[in-house]
């Protein structure tokens, strides 16, 4: 009896030992150098996707948000660390981003360049974003866009303006630099080249 009973304590302090071992490996595994970064990435990923979806809804009028990974509840697991777009004027349709328009996609990377912005300005100015982010300058990215989608990008960089921001567009598009409030033209004869408020 007295065997029996010895037994039973060895049985169940062994199965409290290998689930301590089992957490020691666990942790092992991701304190890993490379597990680490993998780690950190995601999580920065992640929260990437969830500032960057709050700008993306205010730019499409409320119609995406991105989130990481396709599924609904489950975080990405590292094979679907990709982007996806919930389109919620499509039932809520989950796709992937390299799916949507070249409208849709400079908006969803607009979303996601505001989002890190501002994370960088957070981490420079110790939490004092709205204050870091004065201004915003978009280089291009506007050649390849037909006249409804220009007017979806204009109405939302508008709206991103908002009286907060200055916004600075840099584009050899005539029909988007004619819909803008002020803009300076620089015009180029021979090898001098002059500047214009118009």
């Amino acid at each position: 009896e007295q065997a029996i009973a010895r037994v039973g304590e060895l049985r169940a302090r062994r199965t409290e030992l290998e689930g301590r071992a089992a957490l020691h490996k666990a942790l092992d595994d991701h304190l890993k150098a490379n597990e680490i970064v993998a780690w950190i990435q995601e999580e920065a990923l992640a929260r990437l996707a969830a500032a960057g979806s709050r700008h993306l809804s205010q730019l499409s009028q409320g119609r995406y948000e991105l989130r990481l990974g396709a599924g609904d509840a489950e975080p990405a697991t590292r094979a679907e660390q990709d982007y996806y777009a919930v389109d919620h004027w499509g039932g809520d349709a989950v796709r992937s981003v390299r799916t949507l328009s070249g409208g849709e996609t400079f908006l969803a990377s607009l979303g996601l360049a505001l989002a890190l912005a501002e994370s960088l300005a957070e981490l420079s100015t110790g939490g004092r974003a709205a204050e870091a982010l004065e201004s915003l300058f978009l280089d291009e990215g506007f050649g390849t866009l037909d006249n409804e989608t220009l007017d979806v990008v204009v109405a939302a960089l508008d709206a991103l303006h908002g009286g907060r921001r200055l916004v600075g567009i840099v584009t050899h598009v005539r029909e988007l630099a004619e819909r803008l409030p002020a803009r300076l033209e620089v015009r180029r004869i021979g090898s001098v080249s002059t500047a214009a408020v118009v």
